[in-house]
């Protein structure tokens, strides 16, 4: 069952959750935070947030998001714009590529890992946010 979940903080971006009943296949889109406690197969493009829950399963062709945090299990290749977190007791099984990652002790991690970044010459405070957004965009298209 998907639900959403009010944030207890004001002006924080809402949460999205396939409660741990939930089985889905397909293709996902979505632009704030989701959160699967159940279980998911196929391909996810977003631009929001992604986390894994502890006992959830995520298989996908490719996983494309802003960022990603694992708590459960991942099969697929990962690329997040921003950052992976792997928590204990997670698995990711497959190529990651990320600017910024973080494993814990406890993670079964089998892969390749890409690490992404900005050009040393580029400040990205001194550029117009539709220009970096254009780009981010077509990097993912």
């Amino acid at each position: 069952m998907a639900k959403y979940s009010g944030s207890a903080k004001k002006g924080a971006a809402p949460i999205v959750v396939f409660g741990n009943t939930t089985q889905f296949s397909g293709r996902l889109k979505f632009k704030e935070t989701l959160k699967i406690q159940g279980k998911f197969k196929g391909t996810i493009e977003a631009t929001g947030a992604l986390i894994i829950d502890k006992g959830a399963l995520v298989e996908a062709d490719h996983i494309s998001v802003a960022s990603l945090t694992v708590y459960g299990t991942v099969i697929g290749s990962v690329r997040a714009v921003d950052k992976i977190d792997m928590f204990p007791g997670a698995e990711v099984r497959g190529d990651i590529q990320a600017a910024h990652l973080r494993i814990a002790d406890g993670v079964l991690f089998e892969g390749q890992c890409s690490m992404t970044g900005l050009d040393k010459d580029v400040e990205i405070f001194s550029r117009p946010t539709e220009e970096i957004k254009a780009e981010l965009q077509r990097n993912n298209g």
